[in-house]
């Protein structure tokens, strides 16, 4: 059985190395042909898309899924339109292949040419959303790469169904079905197969939770982008305007709680904690977030809000957890430098903020804090390719090879170098 397997996921790994030859020179004018086509498809099969996706609904709530993972797996008539338009915005976004990157010519008369090319063969392995079908595919075909998808066992038939409509549409406009695969198993060995499959696979893009991507690292012989956690902070600097710094960290933890780029540490500089605490901590009280502090920040919390019952003290591993939820851990610290330090020491190199009115205090803390994104005055949740205009995402890296901050198009290829001579031989 394993064998049978494993033989079948190195047909469809063969099968998209030749369908990524074809798309490596394929037109910006035909993948975007075929990216209209896969939007037109996957509303044409709507009604199978939601037929399958009711089984998985129905699968989840029999095996117990929490009602935030129904919603997350759940498709409808809106979550559909939602996905055909992020694939016509794509099909609209310009070409990342084929760009001059740099351009010189040296003193023997060689000219050298720096082009962005696709990476080849990407696979992507996620959980629940079956929307991440369609983003995964969606992104990777723009970029000129073929896809092998293996998602999560609870969304099987709506990833399929999505799948499939996909590649009616790639097939419609020309271009290989095979450049879009989906691996039809929900067996986990199925993992593993493709972590060990680098004669076919390029790369891997892990998105989900911390056990999934260390099981993908574990396993991998090829490049693997991902992060593990988003252990954010905001450091609220001496400096700082208060009014400004509540409504940013209350955004930043509250607004969606549970995903990487939501904040998980505040730090505030001793000067002021006492200050912004009297307003900006019970603003997090008030919506409902346990603020586990240090002993210094306890002290410092007015006498009124010290006794809430969502006031609690920190362990030294709260400042090391992604709590995905609405929990917040505090500490005291006496300048930037202490903030940085604390950052590093604890942190995910993920999304981390300043709020400060010092500009010479907020560049400290931009060269000085080595994560993928770094703010000024402004939310950690904005970590999110539609926010940075690239339009949707891959998925958020803290590597720093290759790829790093949230993952679009650009980020979907590498380079290679192109150099034209006229019969020169090196002496």
């Amino acid at each position: 059985m394993a064998e049978d397997l494993t033989s079948r996921i190195h047909e469809i790994g063969a099968a998209a190395r030749d369908a990524a030859r074809l798309l490596a020179t394929t037109s910006s004018a035909k993948k975007n042909e075929a990216l209209l086509a896969m939007a037109e498809q996957l509303l044409a099969q709507s009604e199978a898309i939601l037929a399958a996706n009711a089984l998985d609904l129905q699968a989840g709530r029999k095996n117990g899924l929490s009602e935030a993972m129904l919603d997350r797996l759940k498709l409808d008539a809106k979550r559909l339109n939602s996905m055909a338009e992020g694939i016509r915005t794509a099909a609209a976004l310009p070409d990342p292949v084929g760009r001059i990157l740099k351009e010189w010519k040296n003193d023997n008369g060689l000219t050298f040419r720096k082009i962005s090319v696709p990476i080849g063969v990407i696979g992507i392995i996620y959980e629940s959303r079956p929307n991440v079908t369609s983003d995964a595919a969606v992104l990777c075909l723009k970029a000129g790469n073929a896809v092998i998808l293996r998602g999560g066992s609870e969304a099987i038939h709506s990833n399929k169904a999505i799948a499939s409509a996909l590649q009616a549409g790639a097939s419609q406009a020309g271009l290989p079905p095979a450049a879009i695969q989906l691996i039809p198993v929900t067996d986990r060995e199925a993992v593993r197969i493709l972590c060990e499959m680098d004669a076919h696979l390029d790369c891997i893009i892990p998105r989900g939770g911390k056990g999934l991507i260390e099981t993908v690292v574990k396993h991998a012989r090829m490049p693997v982008i991902k992060h593990y956690d988003g252990i954010c902070a905001v450091y609220v600097d001496r400096e700082a305007d208060l009014a400004m710094a509540r409504d940013i960290i209350v955004n930043a933890k509250c607004q969606r709680p549970g995903v990487c780029n939501a904040a998980e540490t505040l730090l505030l500089h001793r000067g002021i904690a006492a200050a912004f605490l009297s307003d900006g901590g019970k603003a997090l009280l008030d919506q409902g977030v346990e603020l586990r502090c240090d002993k210094e920040t306890i002290s410092l919390i007015p006498d009124d809000l010290r006794s809430h019952h969502l006031v609690k003290e920190a362990t030294e591993e709260d400042f090391r957890t992604e709590f995905l939820a609405m929990t917040l851990a505090v500490k005291t610290v006496g300048s930037v430098e202490e903030a940085i330090t604390h950052i590093e020491t604890h942190g995910s190199h993920h999304s981390d903020a300043i709020i400060t009115g010092n500009a010479v205090t907020a560049e400290r803390f931009l060269q000085g804090v080595d994560s993928s994104t770094v703010y000024w005055n402004a939310s950690t949740r904005f970590t999110d390719g539609g926010e940075f205009g690239f339009g949707c995402e891959i998925g958020i890296s803290t590597d720093k090879l290759h790829a790093r901050g949230p993952m679009a198009l650009e980020e979907l290829t590498s380079y290679k170098y192109q150099i034209r001579g006229s019969g020169q031989t090196r002496a």
